[in-house]
């Protein structure tokens, strides 16, 4: 095996930005979107949550956060071995990976003083904060070591893993990308052959199964090394018409689920046998539609798109580029929007003004953070 960003063209093993390509802008808009889409998801019996893929298909928004994130990891920390060696990349990944830790015991924390200061019990079932409440020196211990997790903040233990153990798998897929990739395929299949899985504490397991998840970011990392050897095969008429086929089979199957008047459409058998769908194992069904639609982004949504500069789109590259920062923030205001449809309105007109306020206070505190900022950031921020 041999460095491939020693031998091998500059456009297969160096990142982007070390070429002068620039920033993807596209990266942003989608981690921007997803976090917007995952706090409509996260209110509990909010119209708002139609706007998200949840509805249409078999996966959800956390596929294209993962996938994200492991292309931007690739980036930032490929960036950071051609200046500064592994010695800069070890220590940047220890320290986002401490920057993680440090925002999910703060976060578990917040979560809990808004459930006792609400003063209501349902509260603390519904956001799994009760036994923190009652047993607060035993549930931080299991929270310190990543075992005990409030509802809605799973995703930062399981990035605290992947940063943490980043700087080898950068290794490996410098050397030998395809067999890094390779292996991240043979733990997800033993995932689903044994029923491999992460204790939690008090009981069950890690909601994202790591074990399982980690084939999205490692994916994400290998399309940065490798991917451009199979950009013919992806912007292929051939595998634009199967992703096509693929994505109108799985939203008539979700319609079918999800809308009563529907349901004659797809026969019970065949529901019965894709349903439930495991999304902690992240199940084959939902790691394909997230390949389709990611064949079909490539096709509708070119490097210069015009729409990246639209309002919209501004909002959503900002989130993005504060990714941590706004995860946390949209998980308070699930809960409190929560908290806002039970004791005040659960109405139409309550949803809908929940999910919009919500919205525009992410961008809004994204904005501010980008203001603030010292330094002007030259690459997405990883989560």
């Amino acid at each position: 095996m041999h460095d491939r960003t020693v031998t091998l063209k500059p456009s297969v093993g160096e990142p982007p930005e070390l070429k002068g390509v620039g920033r993807d802008l596209r990266l942003d808009a989608c981690r921007g979107i997803a976090l917007w889409c995952i706090f409509l998801d996260h209110v509990p019996n909010n119209v708002g949550s139609w706007l998200t893929l949840r509805n249409y298909g078999f996966c959800d928004t956390a596929e294209v956060f993962m996938f994200v994130s492991g292309v931007t990891c690739a980036l930032a920390y490929g960036k950071a071995r051609w200046c500064e060696g592994w010695s800069g990349v070890i220590s940047r990944t220890l320290w986002r990976s401490w920057d993680i830790y440090v925002a999910f015991l703060l976060l578990t924390v917040a979560c809990a003083i808004m459930v006792h200061l609400a003063g209501d019990g349902r509260f603390a079932d519904a956001s799994n904060t009760r036994i923190l409440l009652e047993h607060p020196g035993a549930t931080l211990a299991h929270a310190a070591i990543l075992q005990y997790r409030p509802v809605n903040t799973d995703v930062l233990p399981i990035f605290v893993v992947y940063h943490f153990s980043f700087a080898l798998l950068l290794w490996l897929l410098l050397r030998a990308p395809n067999l890094a990739l390779g292996a991240s395929l043979l733990l997800y299949a033993l995932v689903h052959v044994f029923g491999w899985t992460v204790p939690a504490w008090p009981n069950n397991h890690w909601y994202f199964n790591p074990l399982a998840w980690q084939l999205l970011v490692v994916l994400g990392a290998w399309w940065i090394t490798e991917g451009r050897r199979f950009w013919p095969w992806v912007t292929s008429r051939t595998a634009l018409v199967l992703a096509v086929l693929y994505l109108v089979f799985s939203l008539i199957i979700a319609l079918s689920c999800n809308v009563k008047p529907l349901e004659a459409l797809v026969p019970q058998t065949l529901a019965k046998l894709i349903y439930p769908l495991d999304k902690s194992n992240l199940d084959p069904l939902r790691l394909l539609h997230f390949l389709a639609l990611a064949i079909l982004a490539v096709w509708l949504v070119p490097r210069d798109w015009r729409g990246l500069t639209t309002p919209v789109m501004r909002g959503a590259i900002r989130c993005g580029e504060n990714s941590l920062a706004i995860y946390c923030l949209g998980v308070l205001l699930a809960l409190a929007s929560h908290m806002a449809l039970v004791n005040v309105s659960d109405g139409l007109a309550m949803q809908i003004a929940l999910s919009l306020a919500g919205t525009l206070v992410m961008v809004a505190a994204a904005t501010l953070l980008n203001l603030i900022r010292i330094k002007p950031k030259r690459q997405p921020e990883l989560l």
